[in-house]
């Protein structure tokens, strides 16, 4: 539901690629967590809260390249990852991380996901407003009030910390596919801003517990189960764009010649 949510605002500021990096991030965090003896989630919680600051950091510094920012993290989280997975003694435990394992979460590591989960839907729901104006025209929200660089600030955080979470039970390696395809979905059926946050948690959830389920008894990875089964209510949403398209189509022109 969170990552759905901070997902329509990353599609609506361009930074789609933002949960490859933070996901590839928070597998360095994983491989730190697991040398050191402590939660990995945290780990990854807390690398993906640099990497993202990182990403802030060079897109102020390169504002007309913000890309580069992205692919700059991505490229360290990539390799700080593979360095660090070779000194991991069990590497199923570090395995389980890149395509996801629901079955293989601890009793901590369920009370620490609820926590945070619950943080960041609270501090959406109350800087809605905010993030609706910064997702859309950064410039028109500074001039109206709006702390654009506080803003931007706490969303980078809650990315971060919302990428680390879902990447134990989606997989790092599909969670930013979460976290725009069913956005994308969305945005073939939806009306307006806020409907496109309902249709994408929606999609979310319905492809995370249908990814689950036949995961489970189908014996499939299910991060890879989660990702298909949102390719495929994406293509579904296109489809009924299409056909809704050509009735109205349809239904204008036979207007037309009445």
């Amino acid at each position: 539901m969170i990552i759905a949510c901070l997902g329509t605002v990353v599609v609506h500021k361009r930074l789609s690629l933002i949960g490859s990096a933070l996901s590839h991030s928070s597998l360095a965090g994983v491989a730190i967590g697991l040398l050191l003896g402590f939660s990995p989630i945290l780990g990854a919680v807390g690398i993906c809260v640099v990497a993202a600051l990182c990403i802030e950091a060079i897109r102020k510094r390169m504002p007309a390249f913000s890309e580069l920012a992205v692919a700059i993290t991505l490229s360290v989280g990539i390799g700080l990852a593979g360095v660090l997975s070779g000194f991991v003694k069990n590497s199923s435990d570090f395995n389980s991380f890149l395509f996801g394992s629901i079955v293989a979460i601890d009793s901590f590591e369920l009370i620490v996901v609820l926590i945070l989960s619950s943080v960041v839907l609270l501090v959406f729901l109350l800087m809605y407003k905010e993030l609706f104006y910064v997702s859309f025209d950064e410039e028109a929200a500074a001039l109206s009030g709006v702390p654009v660089g506080l803003v931007n600030f706490i969303f980078t955080v809650l990315t971060a910390v919302t990428v680390s979470v879902a990447a134990r039970t989606v997989g790092a390696l599909v969670v930013s596919s979460l976290l725009v395809v069913p956005v994308a979905a969305a945005m073939q059926i939806a009306r307006s801003y806020k409907t496109t946050i309902l249709w994408s948690v929606l999609f979310a959830l319905l492809s995370t517990l249908l990814g689950l389920t036949v995961s489970f008894y189908a014996g499939l990875k299910p991060g890879g189960t989660i990702c298909l089964l949102a390719a495929a209510f994406f293509l579904a949403a296109v489809g009924l764009k299409t056909l809704r398209s050509r009735l109205s189509y349809s239904r204008h022109r036979e207007e037309s010649h009445e």
